[in-house]
C-alpha cells in the first residue's frame, strides 16, 4: 500500500521536476553568457557605451525571435513536425561549441564597428542564444499537453525559469566572475549547454509518449478562456513595456544621480526578477490586490517628493526609496499580465507580445531617450505610466457635483501650478511652460471628470513632461544626455574662496565630478583644482620633474573639463584621448572652460576608446597619465596586464605612467602592485589627505610606474610611498578581471 502510494508521488511530481529543472537551467545559462561574452569583447572594442548597447540590442532581438519561433512552431505545425525541427536545431547548435571570439577576427580599424560586432554575436553564439530565448515560452507549451494534472495553468513553471535567471545575476558577479577566467567560464558554459540539450531531449521524449493524453479539466478561475481581444494584446504590450523602460530608467537614475556604487544595477534587475517569481505564484493574486490598492497612494507623493528637489541625508534611505517605489510599480504590471493570462492555446502568443513589449521598453531607454531628453526623465514618465496602468480607476468612478469638481480642479490646478513654479526659474519661459500645463489641464479635466481618478495623473504626467527645469535653477549652465551618460556644466557665482568670492563652473558626469574652473579671476584660469590641484599628488609630480619636462610629449587619457593643461608649457605636445564626444565638445568650449583655450598650445584630441588609439599610435610619451576609474562603471580593460604592458611599450626610456585612482569603492593600487611586480615596474602611491579645509582642493589617490625604480626616487621627498605587492591579489588580465577582488 505504501509503496504504490509513493510511486503515484513520483510519476505526478517526475514532469514537473524536470521541466521546471530544465527551465531553471536555461536562464541560469542565459544570464551567464549575456555578461560574460559582453566582457570578452571589450579588450577588442574598448569600453565604449555603444558597445553594449549594441549587445543589448542584439541579445534583446534574438531573444523576441526565439519567443516568436516558439509561437510558429507550436501554432502552426504539428506536434512530431515540432519536435523534428528543433531536434535538428539543437544538433546544429553543437557545432558552435565551444562558444568563443574566432581567433583571427578583428574589428576595423576605419569605419564603424557595429556591423562587425553583430557579425562576431551572431557567428559566435547567435544559435546557443536563440534555443535558451525559445525554451521558456516552448516548453511551458509542450507541459500543457503532456496530460498533467496541472497542465491546463503551467504559467507556473516560469518561476523556475525566473529563478535560474535571479541565481545567476546574482551569481556571476559575485562568484563565478572572482573565481574562474573568461576563457574557462566559457568552457564550463559550454558544457553546461550541452547538459541542457540532454535535458530538453528529455521533455521531447515525455512530450513524445503523452502528447495523446486529454488535457485534464484543472483550469485555475484566473486563466483567460476567450480568445483574447486585440485590446487584451494592446494591454499585454503596455504591461510589459512600462516594467522593462522602468527598469532601466531606475538603474540609471539611481547609478547617475544618487550613489555611483559599482554593480548597483544588479539590485534593480534582481528586484525586476523576483516581481516575476511572486506574481506566478500561489500567493501572487493576494499580492497583487494589495499592491494595487497600495500604488495610488504611495507613488502621488513620492512624485510631489521627486519633483521638489529634496533628498534624504542617507544615500542608503534614499536609494531604498527609489528600489520600494520600483518594486511597487513594476508588480502593479507583472501582476496585471499575470493576472491576463490566457489559456494554454495563446500562451506563446502571449510570452511573444511580452518580449516584444521588453524589447520597446529596451529600446526606448536606449536610443530614444537619450536623443529627446536631456537627463534621466523616462524615470518619472514610467513611474506614472504604471499608474495609469493601475486597472483600480476603472472600478472607482467619482461621479460628483460640477460645483464640487470645480473646486477640486482649482485647488488642484493651484498646486500644480506652485510646484512648477517653486522648483523651476522665474523666466518667461517658465511661465509658458507653467501656463501650457495648466491649459492642458484645463482641456483634460473635461476628459476625465466622470473618471476623476485619471485627472490628478494627468497633471503628474504633464508636470514630468515639464521636467527639464525641474531641479537646477539658474545654477544649470548645460546639461546634455548621449549614450555615455548624463552631463552637466553647474555656475556658482558666490563661491567662497579665501577673503574673496570667486564665480566657478564644475562639470560633473551623474553625481560624479569632472573638473572645475574659476572663469571670473583670469590669474588664477589656469591653476587645476579639484584632483588636480598644485598642493595634491599630481602638483607635486610637476613641481619634481618641472626642470627636465620642458619637451616632454604628453598622453592624458580622460579629458573632463581639461584642467591638466594648466600644467603644460609652451614647448611641449600633449594628446588627450577622450571616449565621450559631448566632453570634448564642452572642453573645447571657452563659454564653459578656458583650460585648452587660454592655458595650452600644442595638443591634439583622439575620441574612442584610449586603448585602441593608443595601439595605432607610433609615437613615444615622456609622461601618460591614465584618469578613467573615478566614476561606479570603470572601464577594467584599461587596466589590465595587456594594458600595462601596452602603456609602457608607448614609454620613452626615462618616461612616467601615472593613474589617477581615486575612487570611493575600490581599492585600484592592488591591482596597480600586482602588474609592478610581475612586469617589473617601479611604482610609488600617495593617498591625498588634506590636513584642512582647502578651497577647491579634494583628496585624491594617484600611483605612478616607471620601467627604472630609480626615476622615483626624488618622490620620496614628496610624501609618496612604496607599495608592495599582496600575496591576496589576483592579476588583472583581459581574460580575467573581478571587481570583487579590490572592494574596499
Amino acid at each position: 500500500m505504501d509503496i504504490t502510494h509513493q510511486t503515484e508521488i513520483r510519476r505526478d511530481n517526475f514532469p514537473i521536476l524536470l521541466f521546471a529543472l530544465t527551465l531553471f537551467s536555461s536562464a541560469s545559462l542565459m544570464f551567464v553568457l549575456q555578461p560574460m561574452f559582453g566582457k570578452a569583447l571589450l579588450p577588442l572594442l574598448g569600453g565604449s557605451a555603444s558597445v553594449w548597447n549594441t549587445c543589448m540590442v542584439f541579445y534583446q532581438s534574438i531573444l523576441f525571435l526565439g519567443y516568436l519561433y516558439a509561437h510558429l512552431l507550436s501554432t502552426r505545425l504539428s506536434y512530431r513536425k515540432n519536435l523534428l525541427i528543433h531536434s535538428s536545431l539543437l544538433l546544429i547548435s553543437i557545432y558552435f561549441l565551444p562558444i568563443s571570439i574566432p581567433e583571427d577576427s578583428r574589428p576595423p580599424t576605419s569605419e564603424n564597428p557595429s556591423f562587425w560586432l553583430l557579425t562576431t554575436l551572431f557567428s559566435s553564439i547567435g544559435l546557443p542564444l536563440f534555443i535558451l530565448s525559445t525554451n521558456s515560452p516552448l516548453l511551458q507549451k509542450w507541459f500543457s499537453k503532456i496530460g498533467h494534472q496541472t497542465s491546463s495553468d503551467p504559467y507556473y513553471l516560469s518561476i523556475a525559469s525566473n529563478t535560474g535567471s535571479l541565481m545567476a545575476l546574482l551569481s556571476y558577479p559575485f562568484l563565478l566572475e572572482p573565481s574562474i577566467g573568461i576563457s574557462q567560464q566559457q568552457h564550463y558554459w559550454s558544457n553546461g549547454f550541452l547538459i541542457l540539450i540532454a535535458m530538453i531531449a528529455l521533455c521531447m521524449m515525455f512530450l513524445k509518449q503523452h502528447h495523446f493524453q486529454p488535457d485534464p479539466v484543472m483550469a485555475t478561475k484566473i486563466i483567460q478562456r476567450n480568445t483574447p481581444s486585440l485590446k487584451l494584446k494592446l494591454r499585454w504590450l503596455l504591461l510589459a513595456f512600462v516594467p522593462s523602460s522602468l527598469l532601466l530608467g531606475t538603474t540609471n537614475f539611481i547609478s547617475i544621480d544618487i550613489a555611483t556604487v559599482p554593480l548597483l544595477w544588479v539590485v534593480p534587475l534582481a528586484i525586476y526578477l523576483l516581481s516575476f517569481i511572486l506574481v506566478f505564484s500561489n500567493y501572487g493574486n493576494s499580492i497583487h490586490k494589495k499592491i494595487l490598492l497600495l500604488q495610488p497612494w504611495v507613488i502621488t507623493p513620492f512624485l510631489i517628493y521627486y519633483f521638489s528637489n529634496h533628498k534624504l541625508a542617507s544615500i542608503s534611505m534614499e536609494l531604498l526609496l527609489h528600489l520600494c517605489i520600483f518594486f511597487i510599480s513594476i508588480m502593479v504590471c507583472h501582476g496585471e499580465l499575470a493576472k491576463k493570462r490566457p489559456a494554454t492555446e495563446y500562451l506563446t502568443e502571449y510570452y511573444l507580445i511580452m518580449s516584444f513589449g521588453g524589447m520597446l521598453g529596451g529600446i526606448f531607454n536606449s536610443f530614444v531617450a537619450p536623443f529627446i531628453f536631456s537627463a534621466i526623465y523616462e524615470y518619472p514618465l514610467m513611474i506614472v505610466g504604471g499608474l495609469f496602468l493601475n486597472p483600480i480607476h476603472k472600478r472607482i468612478k467619482l461621479y460628483v457635483k460640477a460645483h464640487l469638481a470645480k473646486i477640486i480642479f482649482g485647488i488642484y490646478v493651484f498646486s500644480v501650478a506652485a510646484i512648477l513654479f517653486i522648483n523651476i526659474d522665474q523666466t518667461s519661459n517658465a511661465i509658458l511652460v507653467s501656463l501650457a500645463v495648466v491649459s492642458a489641464m484645463g482641456i483634460a479635466y473635461l476628459f476625465f471628470k466622470k473618471s476623476f481618478l485619471y485627472f490628478p495623473l494627468f497633471g503628474l504626467l504633464l508636470i514630468s513632461c515639464a521636467a527639464p527645469e525641474k531641479q537646477h535653477g539658474n545654477k544649470l549652465l548645460l546639461q546634455s544626455r548621449n549614450f555615455y551618460g548624463v552631463l552637466s556644466i553647474k555656475a556658482f557665482p558666490d563661491y567662497q574662496v579665501g577673503n574673496t568670492k570667486e564665480t566657478i563652473h564644475e562639470l560633473y558626469s551623474g553625481t560624479t565630478r569632472h573638473g572645475l574652473q574659476l572663469v571670473d579671476n583670469q590669474n588664477q584660469r589656469c591653476t587645476p583644482n579639484g584632483y588636480y590641484s598644485p598642493q595634491g599628488p599630481l602638483g607635486s609630480l610637476f613641481s619634481q620633474f618641472n626642470s627636465q619636462n620642458q619637451d616632454w610629449r604628453v598622453g592624458v587619457v580622460g579629458l573632463g573639463a581639461g584642467e591638466m593643461a594648466g600644467y603644460a608649457k609652451a614647448s611641449q605636445n600633449w594628446t588627450f584621448f577622450e571616449l565621450d564626444p559631448a566632453v570634448v565638445q564642452i572642453a573645447t568650449n571657452p563659454a564653459y572652460f578656458t583650460y585648452l583655450s587660454e592655458c595650452i598650445q600644442n595638443y591634439a584630441i583622439e575620441t574612442g576608446d584610449a586603448r585602441i588609439n593608443l595601439e595605432k599610435q607610433s609615437q613615444q610619451y615622456d609622461l601618460l597619465v591614465i584618469d578613467a576609474f573615478t566614476s561606479d562603471s570603470i572601464p577594467t580593460h584599461l587596466l589590465t596586464r595587456e594594458a600595462i604592458e601596452l602603456y609602457t611599450s608607448k614609454l620613452s626610456n626615462k618616461g612616467l605612467l601615472v593613474f589617477h585612482i581615486s575612487n570611493r569603492y575600490l581599492a585600484l593600487k592592488n591591482v596597480l602592485a600586482d602588474h609592478a611586480q610581475k612586469l617589473g615596474l617601479g611604482l610609488m602611491v600617495q593617498e591625498y589627505r588634506p590636513q584642512q579645509n582647502i578651497p577647491l582642493v579634494y583628496r585624491s589617490d594617484w600611483a605612478v610606474l616607471a620601467k627604472n625604480q630609480a626615476l622615483l626616487t626624488p618622490l620620496a621627498r614628496q610624501n609618496w610611498q612604496d607599495l608592495h605587492h599582496s600575496a591576496d591579489t589576483v592579476a588583472w588580465t583581459d581574460d580575467f578581471t573581478s571587481i570583487m577582488s579590490v572592494w574596499k
